[in-house]
């Protein structure tokens, strides 16, 4: 479960696999907001996109919620991947068979927090 302290921003029916957006995931997990995004830009996977406007969402909400914080302040605390229902398609085949094709969706939650040092 997502701990509530810290600020929360929800993605829900992203069509991407979650098992190819988690790895995108691990990479920024724990890094400082502004070096995620920074990371998120330079990758050329699909989740990276996906990931950077929840992360910069994540930013926005804290921002409003508190106007001490700067960006420079919040550290990605927590980031979870998680299934989402899936889209079922036709695919048909030769000699009158069909086959079915699933599309994966995935539900993103980031929490980014205020680092314990400042």
């Amino acid at each position: 479960m997502v701990e509530t302290n810290g600020y929360k921003a929800v993605t829900k029916f992203l069509i991407a696999s979650p098992t190819k957006v988690r790895p995108v995931a691990n990479v920024i997990k724990r890094k400082t907001c502004s070096e995620a995004m920074a990371i998120l830009e330079n990758m050329p996977q699909k989740g990276a996109k996906l990931l950077r406007g929840t992360v910069k969402s994540a930013v926005s909400n804290a921002l409003f919620a508190n106007k001490k914080l700067d960006e420079d302040m919040l550290y990605v605390k927590e980031i979870r991947i998680d299934e989402g229902p899936r889209l079922k398609r036709v695919w048909f085949r030769g000699k009158g068979r069909a086959d079915m094709l699933l599309k994966r969706m995935c539900h993103i939650t980031v929490v980014v927090a205020e680092k314990a040092g400042e």
